[in-house]
C-alpha cells in the first residue's frame, strides 16, 4: 500500500494511491500515474490508522508532500554501507554509528533543497528510509517489523566541509531544507534487497543495495531503540551507498529506490 501526504488548496491530507501505477510495478517515475487517484483517509493513519473518508482526489490535482513530519526525530546512521565508509577514508564502526537530524530539515519531493551560504561543498546522500509505526523501546531485531509502519526514499544532505571543520555532524546534517523524504510510504515491501540509485541531472552517481548495508533494519531498529524510545512518526535513514558526491545550485537530484519510488529535489541559492 502506498501512502501519500499531500495538498490541495494548501489543505494537507492523506490518502492510498489507487489505480494504474499504484503497485510499484514502476517505480522510478511518477509517469503513468495521471489515472490514478488517491483515496483519502481521515487524519494521520500513524495515529488512528487506515479509515478512509469516501473522498477521492485525482493525482494529479495534487501536490506531493513529505510523506511524514518526523514528531520527534530523524534518526540516520553513517558509515552503513562498507563501500562508502572506504570512499570518505573511513572503518565500519563496530556498532551502528548514528546522529539526529531536527524534523525541521524535512522536505518533500520537489521542494528545494537550499544550498546555505556557511558551506562550498554540499553533497547528495541517497538512502532507504524507515517510518516507526508505534511507540516503542528495546524492540528485538526479529519484533522489529512490528512496529515499522513503512519506507520511502530520503536524502541525507551534507554539508561535508563542515561536517570535516566541526569534528561532528549536527551542522553539516541539521540545516532546513536538508532531509528530503518521499514521495510517498510504501507498507508492503521486502526492503532486504533493493536497488538504491541517486542521479544528478540525470547522470547515475550512486548504485548500490541495501543487501549490501552491514546493519540491516532489523539490527537498526534493534539498536537504535536500545538507547532512545521511538515514537509513531520517527524516521530512520539507513545509510548511503558508495558514490556519494558534491551538488550544486540549479541541479535536480533523483534518489530512486527500486520497487518503491523516485524522490527528485532542485537545489537552490539562499
Amino acid at each position: 500500500m502506498r501512502i501519500a501526504r499531500f495538498s490541495t488548496q494548501g489543505v494537507p491530507r492523506f490518502g492510498v494511491l489507487e489505480g494504474e501505477g499504484a503497485s510499484g510495478d514502476d517505480p522510478d517515475s511518477l509517469e503513468g500515474l495521471e489515472g490514478s487517484v488517491l483515496a483519502v483517509v481521515d487524519g494521520d493513519p500513524l495515529v488512528h490508522g487506515i479509515s478512509f473518508t469516501g473522498d477521492r482526489v485525482p493525482f494529479v490535482d495534487a501536490r506531493l508532500l513529505a510523506p511524514v513530519i518526523p514528531r520527534s526525530k530523524v534518526v540516520a546512521v553513517g558509515r552503513n554501507y562498507a563501500e562508502h565508509a572506504a570512499e570518505l577514508g573511513n572503518e565500519v564502526p563496530p556498532e551502528p554509528l548514528f546522529f539526529i537530524k531536527p524534523n525541521t530539515s524535512v522536505v518533500g519531493p520537489a521542494d528545494p533543497v537550499v544550498y546555505p551560504a556557511q558551506s562550498s561543498e554540499v553533497h547528495f546522500e541517497g538512502e532507504l528510509a524507515v517510518v516507526i509505526g508505534r511507540l516503542c523501546r528495546d524492540v528485538p531485531p526479529e519484533r522489529v517489523e512490528e512496529v515499522v509502519f513503512g519506507y520511502t526514499c530520503a536524502n541525507d544532505v551534507t554539508a561535508r566541509d563542515l561536517q570535516r571543520r566541526d569534528g561532528h555532524w549536527t551542522r553539516a546534517k541539521g540545516f532546513d531544507t536538508f532531509c528530503p523524504l518521499g514521495p510517498w510510504m510504501e507498507t508492503e515491501i521486502d526492503v532486504s534487497d533493493l536497488g538504491v540509485t541517486t542521479t544528478v541531472n540525470g547522470e547515475k552517481r550512486q548504485d548500490g543495495r541495501t543487501a549490501q548495508m552491514v546493519n540491516g533494519v532489523p539490527a537498526l531498529v534493534a539498536h537504535i531503540s536500545s538507547v532512545m524510545t521511538l515514537l509513531p512518526g520517527d524516521v530512520i535513514l539507513t545509510g548511503t551507498p558508495a558514490g556519494v558526491g558534491a551538488m550544486d545550485v540549479g541541479d535536480e537530484v533523483s534518489v530512486s529506490i527500486e520497487h518503491l519510488g523516485t524522490l527528485t529535489n532542485r537545489v537552490v541559492s539562499k
